[in-house]
């Protein structure tokens, strides 16, 4: 692997346990200013002290979101957007590229695809493009990759997931995010045939926070390297504390108990 990849990789996952908790931070052109991601210093803060590898934004909030108060944090580039104001909410369009990327002093860059919606030909193209791309400037791409489309009815379908996490893999991504499917067999089936690292996306913010760790733990039991989660950490009320437990379940092999615990759940 060219070391320039595997140096910025070893920034945003734990060299020691192979593993990663990613907090996105992207919600803002999808969504506008949520709860949780209004004073970005603030909130890239909250995951530093609380021990998150990595956090993911969009380039105009690195200037002012990335480097908050105590140690360094891993930054990942998104380089994909759309708004719910669209009409297509879910084609994405680039934003950003490696380059750009790179000039911000990122460690990684992400795209978004959603599988099956009716431009997911000019995703897949860009994809394409962006691999090629971080192969020479030899930066890790992490792939968002989703089945959102008129011909799936559910997106947490296993051989829908399974087949996601593969596209983003057979396109260079060197780590793959997709859903959960619901339990750790079928997502077991879903990290062998990626043949890259994995990690779970949050979607909607779980009924409580006992469901949201059994999901973070049933995945990392089933293989996957860890979590990419934003609306379900950084809209915790305690944010800093949750990713605390999300660690020691992550990379200290906790169980759900001893994390529920440690949070004083």
């Amino acid at each position: 692997m060219h070391i320039g990849k595997t140096i910025r990789l070893e920034r945003i996952i734990n060299r020691d346990t192979g593993r990663t908790i990613i907090v996105p931070l992207d919600h803002g052109v999808t969504v506008g200013p949520i709860e949780g991601i209004i004073d970005m210093r603030d909130t890239v803060t909250h995951m530093v002290e609380g021990g998150a590898n990595a956090v993911l934004m969009h380039k105009g909030v690195v200037p002012c979101g990335h480097r908050a108060r105590g140690r360094d944090i891993g930054l990942i580039v998104h380089l994909s957007a759309s708004t719910s104001l669209s009409p297509f909410p879910g084609a994405k369009t680039l934003v950003c590229d490696v380059e750009e990327a790179v000039s911000l002093g990122a460690d990684a860059v992400s795209v978004h695809l959603n599988l099956g919606d009716a431009s997911e030909r000019d995703m897949l193209a860009d994809m394409g493009r962006i691999s090629k791309d971080a192969v020479r400037w030899g930066i890790p791409v992490l792939a968002m990759v989703y089945g959102r489309g008129p011909k799936i009815s559910n997106e947490f379908d296993p051989a829908v997931v399974a087949h996601c996490a593969r596209v983003g893999m057979e396109l260079g991504a060197d780590i793959v995010k997709v859903p959960y499917t619901g339990d750790p067999e079928s997502f077991a089936g879903v990290v062998a045939g990626a043949r890259v690292p994995v990690v779970i996306a949050g979607g909607p913010k779980t009924p409580t926070t006992r469901d949201f760790l059994r999901m973070v733990f049933d995945s990392v039991q089933a293989g996957g390297m860890g979590l990419s989660v934003g609306r379900n950490i950084f809209q915790h009320k305690h944010p800093g504390r949750l990713l605390q437990s999300l660690a020691k379940i992550v990379h200290d092999g906790w169980s759900v108990e001893e994390a529920l615990e440690g949070l004083g759940e």
